[in-house]
């Protein structure tokens, strides 16, 4: 506890009215002056004293507990901190600034531990320094020390500095680091059209000698890696063609160095999601009909769809011996279409299309190895199916997933969805699941024919009267095929009885057909958000298995499944660390990526102090090396250097706590009264003795 004493003024008069009297005072001295009176000085101390009466001075009398100086500690501990000798380096550093700062009187050391950043935002240091100052009286700030890489990325959110900053820099001289970095790479890209990434392969600091040249791995989606051979320090341009639509995992992985810093920043992954230029469909259509106009509005509605379509007008019945390639005015360019450029066809539509000597069955053999080898077929049975002139009839039949009885059924059904087409994505959700015991009557008409076929591979998702099969699905070889037998689609388009829903129906199994990944019936995806992933099976078994999730650092998880609905099991799961996730379940297996391969922590591992250098500088501190030892602390004085020579200075602040206060007259008002008179007098006497 010390006492300081002050003198402060509380005038009696407003403060203008005093310094009037003080002009006024001035001028009688000056006049006393200029009239040659011996004693103007003692009248001039007369008006002083009476001038100072009227201001009324005080003696203020505190009494002052002296405050402690605080020293902020700001460590960084992010992950960038974690990797190499960085982690014993802050632990000495800390215990050998706690034994400086303790040896100081008067200070006290606060510590600040900030650790990684949500959302993949690298090393928030300022914002870990201004919550820091927040705590703290700014009056007894009297220097703040950063342990760091550098590697700071909010260097814009810079606080003001009441005293000096410096920077404990971790790191050694001999640090060197290879880093992997996506120059460009796109959104979306058309399958099957190359897209070009720009790759680079760069060393950082005190590369050791060594090839100009490092190998780098490529797998796609998990697959088996690819290797080649790249330069260093060069813009690679990398050409990928996308062989899927839907979500296209790239990982790049370059192999560890001898002696760089992490592998952390040796690894990228690219997400691409595949789209389709154009699909392109070709619609044979048998004879004109209702249904007709249903599956070219659906296929013309959408703007991605190239539709070549063919009506053949003629009926069956009809025989007037006119050659078949005179019946039509514009030729229908069969050999064209099947032989030539068949595959450049993504569907093959035949709509009631029955044999009548149009489709040799040369062609309808090309169109069976079209689907083969990876084509897609969709007829769309009528009466026709049933005859002798039946497609089927044709090398067709080795693909079809069912055999026309010859009987057509002529009545009135409702179309229902089999348990296997409550599971399947073609018609999941159509109709209302069956409740226990009890059929659901779908919220749809009815249609009134059905072609009578037996199936005999593939699945039934949909069936008619007593169970007949009515829409079936199949995968041959490569490629899919669909039967749909019926031609009364269009009754629910016309809203017969309340309609239904055709238009998605049709959709959906065109793009099943067109095997677009959101409607695939047995697969495992996942999708990300954050550090969050959440896993669907889709299956049309009964069950799935755990799901077994291995991770960056090859820590394998099993995560259990629950069913969400039929044939669609789900999971949510958190990762523990950002980088390439794979998943499996039995014999399907995925990858999704959690953040980025490389975090914004690793995208610059080496130590510097250029990104603090200027805001270090600001404030008269310095930078360090702890790799060579904490420097000594010492006290320096407001305005000066705050570092020299195998030293680093603090700011003594000299804070305090008022505990009490007293304010008394400097002199009694008689006094001063009497001291005023004493002058006049004097004057007067002075004076007078002449």
């Amino acid at each position: 506890m010390m006492e300081t004493g002050t003198i402060i003024f509380d005038p009696l008069l407003p403060w203008p009215v005093l310094w009037m009297g003080c002009a006024v005072a001035v001028l009688f001295v000056a006049l006393a002056v200029y009239r040659g009176l011996s004693g103007w000085w003692l009248r001039g101390l007369a008006l002083a004293t009476l001038l100072l009466a009227v201001a009324n001075p005080s003696l203020q009398v505190e009494d002052r507990e002296p405050l402690t100086d605080i020293v902020l500690l700001v460590v960084d501990e992010s992950a960038s901190q974690d990797i190499d000798v960085r982690p014993d380096q802050i632990t000495a550093a800390v215990t050998a600034l706690e034994g400086e700062i303790a040896d100081l009187e008067n200070t006290e050391l606060r510590v600040v531990r900030m650790g990684d950043a949500d959302g993949n935002r690298g090393t928030l240091l300022m914002e870990a320094l201004t919550q820091a100052m927040a705590d703290e009286p700014r009056a007894r700030l009297a220097g703040t020390f950063l342990l760091s890489d550098g590697q700071v990325h909010d260097i814009e959110r810079l606080p003001d500095m009441p005293s000096p900053m410096h920077l404990l820099m971790t790191g050694t001289e001999d640090d060197w680091d290879r880093r992997l970095m996506v120059q460009n790479a796109p959104a979306f890209a058309i399958i099957g059209e190359p897209v070009t990434l720009t790759l680079r392969i760069e060393d950082q600091g005190a590369v050791p000698a060594q090839s100009e040249q490092a190998e780098i791995e490529i797998a796609v989606d998990g697959g088996e890696p690819q290797r080649f051979n790249v330069p260093i320090g060069q813009d690679l341009e990398l050409p990928v063609t996308l062989q899927h639509g839907g979500m296209n995992v790239i990982q790049f992985t370059v192999p560890e160095a001898e002696g760089e810093l992490t592998t952390r920043n040796n690894a990228a992954v690219v997400q691409i999601n595949g789209v389709r230029d154009r699909l392109r469909v070709l619609l044979v259509s048998g004879e004109p009909h209702a249904g007709e106009r249903t599956w070219r509005n659906l296929l013309k509605s959408d703007a991605s769809v190239d539709l070549v379509h063919f009506t053949i007008l003629r009926p069956p019945e009809k025989q007037d011996g006119v050659p078949v390639n005179e019946l039509s005015l514009i030729a229908f360019p069969t050999r064209e279409l099947f032989l030539d450029k068949i595959d450049e066809f993504d569907l093959i539509i035949f709509d009631r299309y029955q044999r009548r000597g149009i489709l040799p069955s040369l062609y309808l053999d090309n169109v069976r190895q079209y689907v083969e080898d990876g084509g897609a077929l969709l007829v769309a049975a009528g009466p026709d199916f049933a005859t002798a002139q039946s497609i089927y009839r044709s090398p067709l039949a080795e693909i079809l997933p069912a055999e026309p009885s010859g009987r057509v059924r002529e009545e009135l059904f409702l179309p229902g969805v089999t348990d296997v087409g409550h599971r399947h994505p073609v018609t999941e959700g159509l109709a209302p699941l069956p409740t226990e015991g009890e059929g659901v009557a779908p919220p749809w008409g009815r249609w009134m024919r059905i072609i009578d076929v037996a199936a005999s591979r593939g699945d039934t998702l949909m069936s008619g009267p007593d169970e007949a099969p009515l829409l079936m699905l199949d995968r041959v070889g490569e490629g899919r095929v669909a039967l749909l037998a019926s031609d009364h689609a269009w009754l629910w388009s016309r809203g017969f009885e309340g309609g239904g829903p055709q238009l998605e129906l049709l959709r959906r199994l065109a793009h099943w057909m067109m095997k677009e990944p959101d409607l695939e019936e047995e697969a495992l995806t996942a999708t990300a958000e954050g550090q969050t992933m959440t896993l669907t099976r889709r299956t049309l078994g009964e069950d799935a298995a755990e799901v077994e999730i291995t991770g960056p650092d090859g820590t394998v998880h099993l995560v259990p499944l629950e069913e969400v609905s039929p044939g669609r099991f789900s999971a949510t799961w958190t990762g523990p660390e950002m980088g390439l996730y794979r998943l499996k379940e039995g014999d399907f297996e995925s990858v999704v990526a959690l953040g980025p391969a490389a975090p914004k922590e690793f995208e610059e591992t080496l130590a510097t102090d250029a990104i603090l250098a200027d805001a270090v500088d600001g404030t008269g501190g310095g930078v360090r090396t702890v790799d060579a030892g904490v420097p000594d602390i010492r006290r320096v004085r407001e305005g000066r250097p705050a570092e020299g020579r195998g030293w680093l200075g603090i700011v003594p602040r000299e804070a305090y706590l008022t505990a009490d206060i007293s304010v008394s007259p400097l002199l009694p008002a008689w006094a001063m009264l009497l001291l005023a008179s004493l002058f006049a007098v004097g004057a007067w006497l002075w004076e007078g003795r002449r």
